[in-house]
């Protein structure tokens, strides 16, 4: 592998544990300066809104095809549609991602 490559990866790789690493650090000692007041009144507001922010954000950017045009479009708009299907029906996370994978990639072979 090439030298950018690696360094791509170690980028990747500091930011993902950065990303983890600060909040937890932030919030121990936020914790730690609330006299062990350890309860949900401890956590800043903007804190909880993060998790469906970002969930919010992966979702709209993978609504978007790579290569726009009527056959990835509609295979889109088949995986969100399978996808809030098996949400409905399971109420969990995981079945409703792969079937939502599933069913885009069931459109891009059978058409594309």
């Amino acid at each position: 592998m090439s030298s950018s490559l690696w360094i791509a990866v170690l980028a990747s790789a500091l930011g993902t544990l950065l990303i983890r690493l600060l909040p937890l650090l932030w919030m121990q000692r936020r914790l730690e300066r609330q006299d062990g007041d350890d309860g949900l009144e401890a956590m800043p507001q903007w804190l909880s809104l993060l998790g469906p922010l970002m969930i919010a954000a992966l979702f709209g950017v993978s609504l978007m095809p790579v290569t726009p045009g009527a056959i990835s479009w509609l295979a889109t708009a088949i995986g969100v549609l399978a996808t809030l299907a098996v949400w409905w029906y399971k109420r969990t996370l995981g079945w409703p991602v792969a079937a939502g994978v599933a069913a885009y990639g069931i459109v891009m072979m059978l058409l594309g």
